[in-house]
């Protein structure tokens, strides 16, 4: 579904509210996920492992691993977008804040729809920043961006890169549960119905380079999964 975009200053005003109310959100649904303690999604799982190791909060790890992997970028030829360089920036100190504000939480009956209520969320964040256009968060750059160097599907790059960073963040002591496989399930219909629902009307067709050479954008990317 989309809406009308009006002007291009509205066009792009609606572009900037979208980018940064999804990295917000984005954020909050982390630090949610982490409250609910029944288990992360693979990128949390390895940021968690690394921060009980180092006593630095789990925001810190989150933005600084963020700015390691846009070094990854480099040889893959990626090219940052305000997107991304938010991204990497918000979504650690938005999870701090969150983690700040909400308390840790011991009744099931209260985890069990918070983890749900976080995983809706993270979806509706992914498809409210992604659909802005401004460039793939530095985790999805690094899926396309080999998607496009070594020419594997999507699906089975973004597999290898989850699963790696999954058993590396369990090795480290990361949470794993029920939580990380309904992430896993649920993220992709999640984020595809989102992406179609927070469509900017009156934007190009989504480019199909990311960089240089023949591929898919972050988003088609998703829709395909």
């Amino acid at each position: 579904m989309t809406r009308e975009s009006g002007s291009p200053r509205g066009v792009l005003a609606r572009r900037l509210v979208q980018l940064y109310t999804g990295l917000v959100l984005y954020g909050v649904s982390m630090g949610l996920m982490l409250r609910a303690d029944l288990g992360l999604e693979p990128w949390s799982v390895l940021n968690q492992g690394i921060s009980r190791h180092t006593g630095l909060s789990i925001g810190t790890v989150t933005v600084a691993f963020g700015a390691l992997i846009l070094l990854l970028w480099i040889p893959l030829r990626q090219r940052p977008g305000l997107g991304t360089v938010s991204n990497v920036v918000i979504l650690g100190v938005v999870m701090d804040l969150t983690l700040a504000w909400f308390p840790e939480l011991s009744s099931l009956g209260a985890r069990i729809p918070l983890l749900a209520f976080a995983v809706v969320l993270n979806g509706a964040a992914t498809g409210l920043y992604i659909a802005a256009r401004f460039g793939p968060g530095p985790r999805d750059g690094l899926m396309t961006g080999l998607h496009l160097r070594t020419g594997r599907p999507v699906r089975l790059v973004r597999t290898c890169i989850e699963v790696t960073v999954l058993v590396a963040g369990f090795l480290l002591g990361g949470s794993i549960g029920v939580g990380t496989v309904l992430y896993a399930l649920a993220i992709g219909p999640l984020a595809q119905f989102f992406l179609r629902r927070f469509a900017i009307s009156g934007l190009p067709p989504a480019p199909s380079r990311v960089v240089a050479g023949t591929g898919s954008s972050p988003a088609r990317a998703i829709l395909r999964k």
